[in-house]
């Protein structure tokens, strides 16, 4: 049984920026990660011929300062690539109709009389303990909110936006100081997967691929993991990084205070299909993104932002339910090729947290449960779902977890 300094469960962003903070300080990390890739939610799907696209997270900005940290650690900084014309033009479809718009433009499918009824009386009500649809659909009504602002809120988590709090934990958006040394809305030549990449290799981080955990419990030394190959290690700290329900699963057995309170978190299932087309080939005009109204899919996110003389990809992120069959179809439909015209295929699914109103006090329960322990849980389902919410998270449960080991000889 192998003695380690920390070992982290999980390697999407949220354990591989932990392991990051460790590792910088010193300590030996060794991160467990049930598939062959890391990145988890940042997941750049690369084809034989050199051609990338973005399955999971697609945008980053420089108010990510936490995750631009990982950036420069990875020595990434120059690699940054300006997204495009494409990101400011997108696309809305309803009754079968496009719309080709910019943002500004969005405002004119409103109802304005609708509109004009609410909003004064809105202006001045706090967003409190109110949900997305409860605190827009003040302001615009709830017709102009069904219509046009529920579709494109519920386009940025792939999932129905309405029931999440309007603000605070588990919010979509929020505040934060820009860093001006980096172009404001970025990616990187190969996908945001690089990143990533570029974390696991700090010196200091084991990565241990295909690494599936059964259980993490307590042990004289600290922390027992058990993979299920049967293999088993022993360390001092340990971060739970894994999605929410599979984090539930393997505590359960030692932290049944701990798994509760995650069970108390909704997440849901979001199917997605991305493909690959010849530029030739693909009707749609360039943009960043197409949101459609009451569909069996969320939105088409493309990678027109970071154009190619050859490809065009299209990634969409279906709600649950749909057949493969059903999702391929819709995918053609809206592409209106045949599935032979695909040059590349992928599809993927992911378990996502859906916080409701009420979720900071949910993290609040989980904090609970973790005081006074060297156990340390980080993920989506904390302050947001957005890269730099999970980043945070790490850094900051890193600094609470770290005091329990000496300092390295």
């Amino acid at each position: 049984m192998k003695s380690i300094d920390l070992a982290v469960v999980g390697g999407g962003v949220s354990g591989l920026a932990l392991a990051w903070k460790a590792a910088c300080e010193g300590r030996k990390v060794v991160l467990f990660e049930s598939d062959a890739r890391v990145g988890g939610c940042l997941h750049s799907e690369r084809t034989a011929s050199g051609f990338w696209f973005e399955m999971g997270a697609h945008t980053t900005y420089n108010s990510y300062g936490a995750f631009l940290d990982l950036v420069v650690g990875g020595g990434l900084q120059d690699a940054l690539l300006e997204r495009g014309e494409a990101r400011s033009k997108f696309g809305f479809l309803r009754d079968g109709n496009y719309r080709w718009l910019t943002p500004p433009r969005v405002l004119l499918q409103l109802n304005w009389l609708e509109a004009a009824l609410y909003a004064p009386r809105a202006a001045f009500r706090a967003k409190g303990e109110r949900s997305v649809a409860e605190h827009f659909g003040a302001f615009v009504g709830a017709g102009n909110f069904k219509r046009v602002l529920s579709p494109f809120l519920s386009a940025v988590p792939s999932q129905l936006a309405d029931s999440f709090p309007a603000e605070g934990a588990g919010s979509l958006f929020k505040t934060r100081p820009r860093r001006k040394e980096f172009i404001r809305s970025f990616g990187f030549e190969g996908g945001l997967q690089r990143v990533c990449d570029a974390v696991a290799a700090t010196p200091g981080i084991t990565i241990e691929r295909k690494a599936a955990v059964r259980a993490v419990g307590k042990h004289a030394e600290g922390f027992s993991i058990e993979l299920e190959s049967g293999r088993s290690f022993v360390s001092r700290l340990c971060a739970m990084a894994a999605p929410l329900q599979v984090a539930g699963r393997v505590l359960r057995a030692d932290f049944p205070q701990l798994a509760d309170a995650l069970a108390a978190i909704k997440a849901v299932a979001v199917d997605s299909v991305g493909v690959v087309l010849p530029r030739e080939q693909a009707w749609l005009p360039a943009c960043a993104f197409l949101v459609p109204v009451d569909d069996s899919f969320f939105s088409c996110v493309t990678r027109d932002a970071f154009p190619d003389e050859k490809f065009r990809a299209f990634t969409f992120h279906f709600r649950p339910g749909l057949t493969r069959e059903a999702r391929l179809a819709r995918v053609c439909e809206i592409l209106r090729v045949e599935q032979s015209a695909f040059l590349h295929l992928a599809e993927k699914q992911i378990t996502l947290p859906a916080p409701t109103v009420g979720h900071a006090g949910r993290v609040a329960a989980i904090d609970r449960a973790l005081a006074g322990t060297s156990l340390a849980v980080t993920g989506n389902y904390f302050d947001g779902l957005a890269i730099e919410d999970c980043v945070l998270r790490s850094f900051s449960e890193w600094q609470r977890i770290s005091g329990a080991l000496i300092a390295p000889a």
